[in-house]
C-alpha cells in the first residue's frame, strides 16, 4: 500500500514549534505581526484569508485583514502598502492575489519591502532563494520540501520532475528541490513525451492547474508525488469519469455540487505510487503554515 503523506499532521508539528518562539517574542513586547490585504469579494480567497486569520490567532500572532473594494486603484492599493510599511508593529503584509484587472500587481507586490515579504515573491527574495541564502521562501513550495523531509522522502540524489513552471509554485520547488541535492526536470506544455519525462521522477511535483491531468502513465511505480492541484469539479460526469463511478465521491458532489481533485489522478496515483499527498489534506494546510514560519522570523530578525 501506498504510503499517504499527511500534510494536517506536518502543519501541527510546524504550528507547535512556532508557539514558544512566537511566545518568546511576545514576552520581549514585540508579537509576530501579519496584515493580509483582500481587494474584493473572491470566494476561494476570502476563504483562504479566513483561515489565514484563524491560525494567527491560534498561535497569537496579531493580525489585520483588509478588505478594500475590487474597483481600486494601483495607487490607492500602494498608499495602504505604504502605510503598512511603516507600521513597526506589522512584521508581514501579505497581498492576495489574484488582483483585479486594472491594479498593477507587479507594482504591488515590489512595494512590500523584502523584509516584510513572507509571501516570498519579491525579486530580492527570489534571488536570495536561488544563491541559496537564508529569507523567506514561497510557502507553497517551503511547504512541500518540509512534507518530504518530515516524511523521511530522500530528496539527495534523487531525479525530480515539476510540472508546471509558475513564479509562485513551479520554479521556487525546482529551485529548492536543486539545493537538497536533487536532479531536477522543469516541465511544461511544451515538453514533448510529458509522460515519459515525468516517469523518470522519484519524486513527481504536478503544479500544472488542470484536473487529474497526470495520469498512470506520468508515474514511475513506487515514485513519491506531490499534488499541488486544487481543482473543483462542478459536473457529474467528470466526478464520474476521473473517479471511475465511485459511489463515494458520486453522493458527495450530489449533496455540494462540486467536488475537489488535484492535478493527478486520485485512482491512479494511490494504484501506482509508493507515497503521494492527498487532495485535500496533503500541500494545502501547509502553505499557511509556511506563512506563519515566514511572519515568525521576520518579527525575530527585527529584534535580533
Amino acid at each position: 500500500m501506498p504510503r499517504i503523506l499527511d500534510g494536517n499532521r506536518v502543519r501541527d508539528e510546524i504550528k507547535s514549534e512556532l508557539k514558544p518562539r512566537v511566545a518568546a517574542l511576545a514576552a520581549r513586547g514585540c508579537p509576530p505581526g501579519l496584515a493580509v490585504v483582500l481587494v474584493g469579494h473572491d470566494p476561494a480567497s476570502e476563504i483562504y484569508v479566513r483561515n489565514k486569520i484563524k491560525t494567527c490567532h491560534d498561535l497569537g500572532i496579531y493580525s489585520e485583514s483588509i478588505t478594500p473594494p475590487d474597483s481600486i486603484s494601483t495607487e490607492e492599493l500602494l498608499a495602504i502598502v505604504a502605510q503598512l510599511n511603516g507600521r513597526p508593529e506589522i512584521h508581514g503584509i501579505l497581498v492576495q492575489l489574484p488582483l483585479p484587472p486594472q491594479v498593477d500587481a507587479k507594482r504591488i507586490l515590489l512595494a512590500v519591502p523584502p523584509e516584510k515579504d513572507v509571501d516570498g515573491f519579491h525579486p530580492c527574495n527570489v534571488g536570495r532563494l536561488v544563491a541559496n541564502l537564508p529569507g523567506p521562501r514561497a510557502c507553497t513550495p517551503a511547504g512541500i520540501i518540509e512534507l518530504l523531509k518530515r516524511n523521511g522522502i530522500p530528496i539527495a540524489g534523487r531525479r525530480a520532475a515539476v510540472v508546471g513552471r509558475s513564479d509562485i509554485v513551479g520554479k521556487p520547488v525546482a529551485m529548492l528541490l536543486l539545493h537538497e541535492h536533487a536532479t531536477v526536470t522543469i516541465c511544461h506544455s511544451k515538453t514533448p513525451d510529458l509522460p515519459a519525462v515525468c516517469r523518470q521522477a522519484d519524486i513527481l511535483v504536478a503544479a500544472i492547474g488542470r484536473a487529474a491531468m497526470v495520469t498512470a502513465d506520468f508515474i514511475q511505480p513506487g515514485a513519491t508525488v506531490v499534488d499541488v492541484g486544487t481543482n473543483r469539479l462542478d459536473r457529474r460526469e467528470d466526478v464520474d469519469r476521473i473517479f471511475r463511478g465511485s459511489p463515494e465521491k458520486l453522493a458527495a458532489f450530489d449533496r455540494r455540487g462540486s467536488v475537489q481533485v488535484g492535478d493527478v489522478n486520485p485512482i491512479d496515483v494511490a494504484a501506482t505510487a509508493g507515497a503521494y499527498t492527498p487532495v485535500p489534506g496533503g500541500v494545502g494546510p501547509l502553505t499557511i503554515a509556511m506563512l506563519m514560519a515566514n511572519t515568525v522570523a521576520a518579527a525575530e530578525a527585527r529584534v535580533a
